[in-house]
């Protein structure tokens, strides 16, 4: 008998707790006060529950009506969810958005733009992965990700389309601490050889073999981007950071920008561009996220 359970039965249940008794029920429901008694009597027979104790004037909730009542906000809930997200498939939308973000994007950007995503979009749930060099290409690749906000690399993908977001500032710096630290004029290579530089490993094989920006033979890779941030301050080695995370520091004289003839006192800039496989373009969610994130970013004069 409970395969036999109805929504429209659910729903005047609901509607008759929350409108208090089963006349404004039949009001809300355009149904006369029978009708509403008679779906909820089915509906206690159908399940051997008595929902409402009807000895006093106005019906009440029983105790097991206050739990079951909750159970069948749920199921009528998750069909209306069904219901609306077949919808927004049928209309193409995504059923779900998969992104990697490169490790140098800014956080404040993405979780700007997430938020914005999930008023647009609230029954596409939007997978977020972030990843540094190689790492981030990978789920792309691998299609595990729809959609990635990458960095450029020395290095082409003839399977991935790109379209170019805008450029992320990276400028060389070192602890105020540091003996590099001292340096008044441009840093000679040998000297920056002379001490740890700090770089961004690559957690893929796709570089296997490349060096990105390395120029001391005294390297230590870190897996993420927090931990170099942290031992740059601790004056542990050198290093590039993206702008955005140490500009506080530099102000404060916490951290100096290095320059040499290989690392100009404006740094440099990675380009970045929303990447997708070519057999697979984004739908209206990746697209509306792609275009949100256009002029966040510097553009290039």
């Amino acid at each position: 008998m409970l395969d036999g359970i109805s929504l429209d039965q659910l729903r005047t249940f609901i509607c008759a707790v929350d409108e208090g008794n089963f006349s404004a029920a039949g009001r809300k429901l355009n149904r006369v006060q029978s009708a509403v008694s008679g779906w909820v009597s089915s509906l206690e027979d159908q399940i051997g529950v008595v929902l409402f104790d009807r000895t006093g004037r106005i019906p009440k909730l029983t105790p097991e009506g206050v739990l079951l009542v909750a159970d069948a906000r749920n199921i009528v809930a998750g069909v209306d969810t069904l219901k609306a997200r077949a919808k927004l498939m049928s209309s193409g939308v995504e059923p779900e958005l998969s992104v990697v973000i490169d490790v140098f994007f800014p956080t404040a950007v993405v979780s700007a733009v997430a938020k914005a995503f999930a008023s647009k979009f609230p029954l596409t749930p939007l997978r977020i992965f972030v990843e540094g060099l190689g790492a981030a290409y990978q789920p792309i690749l691998e299609a595990r990700c729809s959609l990635g906000i990458l960095g450029s690399l020395p290095v082409t993908f003839p399977s991935l389309v790109g379209e170019r977001l805008g450029e992320i500032p990276l400028v060389t710096v070192a602890s105020k601490n540091h003996p590099l630290a001292e340096f008044n004029s441009k840093i000679p290579k040998r000297e920056l050889a002379k001490h740890v530089q700090l770089v961004l490993t690559d957690r893929s094989d796709l570089m296997a073999g490349q060096d990105y920006g390395v120029i001391s033979p005294l390297t230590w890779r870190l897996a993420d981007l927090s931990t170099k941030h942290a031992f740059l301050r601790d004056g542990v080695g050198w290093g590039s950071m993206p702008i955005h995370t140490v500009a506080k520091e530099i102000s404060e004289g916490e951290l100096v920008i290095l320059e040499s003839d290989e690392l100009p006192k404006a740094g440099f800039n990675l380009i970045v561009s929303a990447f997708h496989q070519a057999s697979a373009p984004p739908g209206p969610a990746g697209r509306w996220f792609v275009d949100q994130l256009k002029g966040c970013l510097k553009l290039p004069g």
